[in-house]
């Protein structure tokens, strides 16, 4: 399933020759995926709703957000930069480097919710599905409150340039990421509740994917060289899990009363 959805992504980005749209549809395809998963597996019903649900309303929030965010917008740079690496090639390197790649991450990061939705060690909630929600829950408010700070924060021209260092973002650099994160390790303890415990692999790849390669790290050296605060903001704020900001008081309080002034 995964192969055709990823298969009919890349064949929309030859017809919109915009390959950015993987990233639009990256929560959807989980939702398609825990879909899948629901109708296929034999485990507790409770739990394999309870998953369904929890995968739908974070997956479709997420694909909405970034739809929403890009459309109408070019290419992303990092496509752009590829395509014009590539040339004339870029048509089909891009469905394996970028499409195929994408689904094979998919197919791994969802093993836990297979897990979750097909194992049968507890016929009923337990703590873990409990912990499990109230971890789902906190990552789903930190990331979609973020993503809302963000997006107000960037609909006002003044803040052209600027870092977005109030709300959440005053506590870590990369609420969003953060939440992201959480999100992942409530699904695992979903999945240790139905005897999943061994697909500890799925959070800790989604864990090294924002942390080191597809968002953080790269975040950070883009912002770094775009924007001339952003290393007072890294100085005083911390990275990733949330903190006490290290801003003096004093700028705090002056800047209490305005627009969120500083982001990504």
């Amino acid at each position: 399933v995964l192969f055709v959805y990823v298969t009919a992504l890349w064949v929309a980005s030859l017809i919109s020759r915009d390959a950015g749209i993987v990233d639009s549809f990256w929560g959807l395809g989980l939702v398609v995926s825990a879909v899948v998963f629901f109708i296929f597996s034999g485990g507790f019903e409770t739990r394999k709703i309870l998953v369904l649900v929890l995968v739908a309303v974070w997956g479709l929030r997420l694909s909405f957000y970034i739809f929403r965010r890009s459309f109408a917008r070019p290419e992303d740079p990092r496509y752009q930069s590829m395509r014009a690496e590539r040339g004339a090639s870029f048509w089909w390197v891009s469905y394996f480097q970028v499409f195929v790649l994408q689904g094979i991450t998919m197919w791994i990061v969802s093993v836990c919710l297979v897990a979750a939705q097909n194992g049968s060690a507890a016929e009923r909630l337990t703590g873990w599905d409990f912990a499990g929600i109230v971890i789902w829950l906190a990552g789903f408010l930190f990331e979609s409150v973020s993503d809302g700070q963000l997006a107000r924060f960037k609909r006002n021209p003044e803040n052209q340039g600027r870092v977005l260092d109030r709300g959440l973002w005053r506590y870590t650099r990369h609420p969003n990421y953060f939440g992201e994160v959480l999100v992942w390790w409530g699904y695992y303890l979903l999945a240790v509740a139905a005897g999943g415990w061994w697909t500890f692999f799925s959070p800790i790849v989604m864990t090294v994917l924002i942390l080191r390669v597809s968002g953080v790290t790269r975040l950070e050296k883009r912002q770094a060289q775009t924007k001339p605060d952003y290393q007072d903001y890294m100085e005083s704020t911390s990275v990733f899990v949330p903190w006490r900001s290290k801003r003096p008081r004093a700028l705090v309080e002056n800047d209490e009363g305005g627009e969120y002034g500083a982001s990504e």
